[in-house]
């Protein structure tokens, strides 16, 4: 059956394979930068947002793939997800710095290590350490947190995001208006922080956690 995450995930995996981030494939598309970004696959309600037949159409195009090639990716991608695949790993304080993520939130760069691990249904997703104390008492110093791109995050997920001034946090996503993200922190003695949209580049859901 062809679901939202299947045909994102082809997207994604299409990406890759030309050699391209899915905003890179974007831009050789025709299309906004943007357009394949995380945050344009949900609503902000949380509705699935899905590609348009000219956007997939265009992509083919751009990179000479058959829609025979895509649909192959269709089929696979979800048990070639079954084996234990390498994911990218940087400590969590690392994040902030330039060159370890493109503009759609996705991981790029040398920089990273790499752990394997096996349940995880977005190709996309990457791992991150955990440093200090600052996210007790869910995350302690070590743990480490999967996090996945290419998940629609909701109201009650914990979140990774980073500001347009380079701070990354991991968070509790309260409430995500058109013009504002509410977050909690995971110590409760901590106030709840509003951003306007425009000061978060990305935002993605953590979908499991070493603990």
């Amino acid at each position: 059956m062809l679901t939202h995450g299947k045909i994102w995930t082809a997207i994604d995996a299409l990406a890759r394979r030309y050699g391209l981030s899915p905003s890179g494939l974007a831009k050789r598309a025709g299309l906004d930068a943007t357009a394949f970004n995380p945050s344009k696959r949900v609503t902000t309600e949380g509705r699935p947002r899905w590609p348009t037949t000219e956007s997939v159409a265009k992509v083919l195009s751009a990179t000479g793939a058959t829609l025979d090639e895509f649909v192959d990716l269709l089929d696979k991608g979800p048990s070639l997800r079954k084996v234990p695949q390498p994911i990218p790993l940087i400590g969590l304080t690392q994040a902030g710095a330039g060159g370890f993520f493109d503009d759609g939130g996705f991981p790029v760069g040398g920089g990273w290590d790499q752990i394997r691990f096996p349940r995880v249904d977005d190709e996309n997703a990457y791992a991150l350490e955990v440093t200090g104390d600052s996210m007790q008492p869910l995350y302690r110093d070590g743990d480490i947190l999967i996090v996945s791109p290419n998940s629609a995050a909701r109201k009650g997920d914990r979140v990774v995001l980073r500001t347009t001034d380079g701070e990354v946090m991991a968070k509790i996503l309260v409430r995500r208006t058109a013009k504002t993200v509410e977050l909690a922190s995971f110590n409760p003695d901590h106030p709840n922080l509003v951003f306007p949209v425009e000061r978060i580049d990305w935002m993605a859901r953590i979908v499991w956690a070493s603990q």
